[in-house]
């Protein structure tokens, strides 16, 4: 404890990662007090007094939204609208040749792309900003009662910036600040409703004179965590051998170098876990009110926490773990570039071979990794079935377990590159950090 303590002391001696710090926490309090700036003319009591009539599709939203969401704030869309502009954008690259060509021009290609996804953000928030007041905020019986066409056109346009300026917030975090900007933002909305929850079920255990369970489910939240970060860390390491270096004049065979092919476990990351909460939502959305009479629709996939909304978004989760994989990895240009550079798989010929070889390792891998991330997503379920509170359920999985430990594992790894290029030890005590210059090797001496 107390060397942490000592190496938090060191971050602040760093002049330039101090200011990134302060910087990044200054530009998350103006996103946290924007989230609590509620829309002119929007009756915030209606909206407290009807704040228990959450449906578990509305409680999803405000978690990412940090509460902007049930808030009716200005930032109402968050930061989800860029996220769907840049899985669209992902999705165009590998299937338009135009959008592929400008990702294969550098610098300049991913500016253009990132134009591309601003505009495209602004165009979604157009269309969920009405969508948002006629079906949210109206249910609610929050709405002005003169809301007049101006009133709507204001209100539309404050809500796009709010979420445009949100983006903006974002990426001076990731040019300027530490970590990932927007993954930040959504973590920070993220652990904003941890304190609530758990506060609730605290009272909740409080009243049933059970404290003995609350320790119980926090323990299994710590294991959880514990497993997720296990398997977000896991990679499968292929062993390769490279070509010799050439020192001067001679030839040098460094045998203690050891070269790997690091293939992931979880490559797909939390994409698969998106796309199927999605699609199991679209279905509820659009027909459930108007063509399901019978309420088919609204009892198997409008109850996250139902037998059959979970099954089938098990069996989605696994398919699409697959195709993200395979547009993620691809084998072949592995093999080539592997060919290219000299390097080869021991035991196994270049070429058509090796990607034969590969793409059986990360089939092999994903099965896990896709097993591991249905489990996940049917944590929350779990727990409602333990009788853990809707609100702290949620983070017992899904998406939000999966975004806060992976962003907050590369948040401490960008602060610990900072301290060990200036040669201090590492944020977290009993890390193996590779890459650690020894005396012996400095200048051969």
């Amino acid at each position: 404890m107390k060397r942490l303590i000592q190496n938090i002391r060191n971050i602040w001696k760093v002049e330039e990662l101090r200011k990134r710090i302060l910087l990044t926490l200054g530009l998350i309090l103006a996103y946290r007090i924007g989230s609590f700036i509620i829309i002119p003319g929007v009756n915030y009591a209606a909206l407290t007094t009807k704040a228990s009539d959450q449906n578990a599709l509305e409680t999803l939203l405000s978690l990412f939204s940090g509460g902007g969401f049930t808030n009716a704030s200005i930032m109402a869309l968050g930061i989800m609208p860029y996220i769907s502009a840049s899985i669209i954008m992902q999705l165009l690259s590998m299937a338009v040749p135009a959008v592929q060509k400008m990702q294969n021009e550098g610098e300049s290609g991913r500016k253009q792309i990132n134009n591309y996804t601003r505009i495209l953000t602004i165009i979604i928030c157009a269309l969920q900003a009405p969508s948002y007041l006629s079906l949210y905020v109206a249910q609610k019986g929050a709405m002005p009662v003169d809301a007049s066409t101006f009133w709507w056109t204001q209100t539309i346009l404050i809500l796009v910036a709010g979420s445009m300026f949100a983006v903006w917030l974002g990426e001076r975090i990731t040019e300027k600040g530490i970590g990932n900007g927007i993954s930040l933002l959504i973590t920070v909305g993220i652990l904003s409703r941890l304190p609530g929850a758990f506060f609730a079920e605290f009272g909740k255990s409080m009243e049933a004179g059970n404290l003995i369970k609350l320790v119980i489910e926090v323990v299994a939240f710590m294991l959880v965590v514990l497993v997720t970060i296990l398997i977000v860390q896991g990679v499968r390491r292929i062993p390769l051998n490279t070509a010799k270096r050439i020192v001067g004049n001679k030839s040098v065979d460094d045998k203690s170098a050891r070269s790997y092919l690091p293939i992931k476990v979880n490559a797909s990351g939390v994409m698969p876990i998106i796309f199927a909460q999605a699609i199991m939502t679209i279905p509820v959305m659009i027909f459930a009110s108007s063509s399901d009479q019978s309420g088919f629709l609204q009892r198997t996939l409008g109850d996250v926490y139902g037998l059959s909304y979970n099954i089938l978004l098990c069996v989605l989760i696994i398919v699409f773990t697959y195709f993200y994989t395979a547009i993620m990895i691809n084998p072949s240009k592995i093999a080539d570039d592997l060919k290219k550079s000299g390097g080869f798989i021991p035991g196994v010929r270049p070429g058509e071979e090796t990607a034969e070889h590969v793409d059986t390792v990360v089939s092999r891998i994903t099965f896990p990794g896709s097993l591991f991330l249905a489990l996940i997503a049917v944590l929350p379920a779990i727990a409602k079935l333990a009788g853990i509170n809707d609100g702290f359920a949620m983070f017992f999985g899904g998406t939000s377990i999966l975004i806060m430990v992976g962003v907050v594992l590369d948040t401490l790894q960008q602060i610990e590159t900072y301290q060990l290029n200036r040669h201090m030890d590492s944020l977290m005590e009993g890390t193996r950090v590779r890459g650690r210059r020894e005396p012996n090797e400095l200048s051969g001496f």
